[in-house]
């Protein structure tokens, strides 16, 4: 049986979900606060409406995800907002989407610790280039996870098959200020990138992917989850190294379970003994501003909202559900 738990993310230094309700979530991105449609909150906002009021922008849905921005402030094209030590830009897309995922930071903390204790743990040699892990990112986006685990020294594929993802990814890393070489950018669908991985013998210590319900290469193939993740699991277990350090699945509005996740990567990682968890990632809005501890982390905030007088303030958001193997 898998171990399960509800993560929520630490590190933020300028990022807080300050109400949800009616369908929608208000929060600050850095500088900027904003409003957007969130279809699975069912409860009630927690603060007053002139607070909602002081967002810059708000998210009106036109189509399915699609929409447009309303701004009432002026805004910048994209702005800074900071984790850790890491800087990440944040801009208004149209699919309501800022670039910036916060629930992922809870697994950014943890691969970070695992590739950090491995650097340490290894003779000087570890900074020949050959003997840095390699890791692999793929459906990588907007490179949240690539430009952390680059910071730790790890030698980083970033796989995605859009052209304007793998733009705002590279400007992710030169804020982060990260040497241009210590990502390496694919632009390829994700299931042809792993194949002729398996082909060439490459191996990775860790794999990170992040796929969506549905989607396109940059050649027109498809990508269906249910039908398409198993055989890319298969795969990847290829292209595994003999002492991989950590694999992780994150996924996002499918119809299934972490339940199922876990059961998949145990089939991936069969004989290589490690330990598998599973479970949900969530958003706290606390504003009591005290921090919500659930499933061994703890989710910090920024500044003070109105909601800081409202006791009954405090929630979970769930944001996806994942599956996670650690040597």
């Amino acid at each position: 049986m898998h171990n399960f738990s509800i993560i929520t993310p630490e590190g933020w230094r300028d990022y807080q979900l300050l109400d949800s309700g009616d369908g929608e979530r208000l929060e600050q991105f850095g500088e900027f606060i904003v409003a957007r449609p969130d279809p699975q909150i069912l409860w009630s906002k927690s603060v007053p409406e002139t607070e909602w009021r002081t967002a810059h922008a708000v998210f009106e849905r036109t189509y399915e995800d699609k929409g447009n921005w309303r701004t009432f402030k002026k805004l910048p094209e994209e702005w800074p907002v900071h984790w850790q030590d890491l800087t990440f830009l944040a801009k208004l897309s149209p699919f309501k989407h800022t670039g910036i995922f916060p629930e992922q930071s809870a697994h950014w903390a943890w691969f970070r610790k695992l590739l950090e204790e491995k650097m340490r743990s290894g003779s000087q040699s570890t900074a020949v280039e050959a003997e840095k892990p390699q890791i692999l990112n793929l459906f990588a986006y907007t490179g949240g996870a690539s430009v952390v685990a680059a910071k730790t020294g790890a030698k980083v594929t970033h796989v995605d098959a859009s052209r304007s993802s793998i733009g705002w990814a590279k400007k992710n890393q030169a804020a982060s200020q990260l040497d241009e070489r210590s990502i390496r950018w694919i632009l390829e669908d994700v299931v042809k990138f792993v194949e002729r991985e398996v082909r060439r013998g490459s191996k990775y210590d860790g794999i990170i992917m992040d796929p969506p319900v549905y989607g396109h290469g940059p050649n027109g193939e498809t990508w269906d989850f249910k039908r398409s993740l198993p055989m890319l699991l298969e795969l990847c277990g290829q292209i595994l190294s003999d002492k991989p350090l950590f694999v992780l699945i994150n996924a996002y509005a499918v119809s299934t379970s972490a339940i199922t996740l876990g059961n998949l990567l145990q089939e991936m990682m069969a004989g290589k003994g490690g330990k598998i968890s599973i479970g949900e990632l969530a958003l706290a809005q606390d504003g009591r501003g005290e921090g919500v501890k659930n499933g061994g982390q703890t989710a910090a905030h920024m500044g003070k909202s109105a909601a800081a007088e409202n006791t009954d303030a405090s929630k979970l958001l769930s944001t996806g559900i994942w599956a996670r193997w650690e040597n």
